[in-house]
């Protein structure tokens, strides 16, 4: 038998990231025979500088595709910038095969934003501080 410990830490190293990550695709890639999985950036980027000022993180897996990060600064905001990169986002999403989209976002940040293009809650989780939660949304593709 093994021997192991068991360690807590708020570091995670590229060791972890790797050991855990690649173990947990191989698993599902030899379950399900079916590898899909691909990162997806959708960035926005200053003319002048070249530099990243906001944008759209996430992935594609096994047929779905995942939001996991959003942030535009406040001058981009309200004027059709978000929505153009989400429509794009769901676009690549719809070219990689996925099917449908998921997401959460904190209910003091944008659920109405998403709701408005089509996405549907399916769970809610309160979180700190008092009165805010996390709410979780998917679109068919």
């Amino acid at each position: 038998m093994m021997e192991h410990a068991i360690e807590i830490t708020d570091e995670i190293t590229d060791e972890m990231n790797s050991v855990i990550g690649d173990g947990l695709n191989a698993y599902n890639d030899e379950i399900t025979k079916y590898s899909d999985r691909k990162p997806l950036a959708v960035v926005i980027k200053d003319l002048k500088t070249g530099k990243v000022i906001g944008g759209m993180l996430g992935r594609s897996s096994l047929g779905l595709l995942f939001i996991e990060l959003v942030y535009l600064p406040m001058a981009l905001r309200n004027n059709g910038v978000g929505s153009a990169l989400l429509e794009i986002f769901e676009n690549e999403g719809r070219a990689r095969g996925c099917m449908s989209a998921v997401l959460y976002t904190i209910s003091f940040q944008a659920p109405e934003f998403y709701e408005k293009h089509g996405w549907s809650r399916f769970g809610e989780v309160p979180c700190n501080p008092p009165g805010t939660s996390r709410i979780f949304l998917s679109k068919p593709l």
